[in-house]
C-alpha cells in the first residue's frame, strides 16, 4: 500500500491515513450512489478497543467479517469504475447482504474473488463470444472493491497493491436509516502478503 501516511489519535496511536488511496475514493462514490443524503466521513478512525461489534475481526491482511448463516442467491447492486487507458483498472462498488458472497467469513481475499466473479458475470454478453476476453481481463484487473451492507450495518474496502497484495484495509460502519452516518475505521499496514 505504497505512500500510505499517517497520523496520530488521541492516544498517540498511528491512524493510516486512506483518504488519498484509490479504494477511498471508490467508497466515496459509493456512498454517493447506494447512501446519498447520509453524513460521509472525511478520515478514518482507530478501531476502538472494544473493537466494532463480535462480526468484525482483525488479521494481517486486514479486516474480515464472521456471517451468521450462508445464504446464496442473493443478488446484490453493482457499479463498475475504470481508472486509466493504456492499462486499466476496475473498482467495483458492491450494495447488498454481505451473505452473498457465500462464505461464513468473508475477508479480503474472499470479496476480491466475489468482486471479480461479478465484474466478469456482468460484462459477459451471452452468446457473444467476442466479450469473453474483455469480461476475463477486466476481472482480473478488479483493484478496488467496496462492498457496502446497507442492512447489516457493514462495510468492507478491499485493494489489491503489488507489494502487499490483498488486504481489507478499511472497515465501514453504517448508522441505523435515524442515524444516516457512516463512519471508517483503518488498520495499518502489517507487511503480510495473501494471494489474489
Amino acid at each position: 500500500m505504497g505512500g500510505m501516511g499517517g497520523a496520530r489519535g488521541s492516544q498517540g496511536e498511528f491512524v493510516p491515513d486512506v483518504t488519498g488511496r484509490p479504494v477511498w475514493r471508490l467508497l466515496l462514490r459509493g456512498l454517493g450512489v447506494y447512501l446519498p443524503g447520509w453524513e460521509i466521513p472525511t478520515r478514518a478512525q482507530r478501531m476502538p478497543a472494544a473493537g466494532a461489534g463480535p462480526l468484525v475481526f482483525t488479521t494481517g491482511a486486514g479486516f474480515g467479517l464472521q456471517v451468521p448463516r450462508r445464504r446464496q442467491g442473493l443478488e446484490p447492486d453493482r457499479e463498475i469504475y475504470v481508472r486509466g487507458r493504456e492499462d486499466p483498472s476496475f473498482g467495483i462498488v458492491i450494495a447488498g447482504p454481505v451473505e452473498a458472497v457465500g462464505s461464513r467469513v468473508v475477508d479480503g481475499p474472499g470479496v476480491l474473488r466475489f468482486a471479480r466473479r461479478v465484474t466478469f458475470e456482468e460484462l459477459f454478453e451471452t452468446g457473444d463470444p467476442d466479450s469473453v476476453p474483455y469480461a476475463v481481463r477486466a476481472a482480473r484487473s478488479v483493484r478496488n472493491v467496496v462492498f457496502l451492507d446497507r442492512a447489516g450495518g457493514v462495510g468492507l474496502c478491499v485493494e489489491v497493491a503489488e507489494d502487499t497484495g490483498v488486504t481489507c484495509s478499511v472497515f465501514v460502519r453504517i448508522g441505523a436509516p435515524h442515524e444516516r452516518t457512516v463512519r471508517a475505521y483503518a488498520l495499518a499496514p502489517q507487511g503480510v502478503r495473501s494471494q489474489s
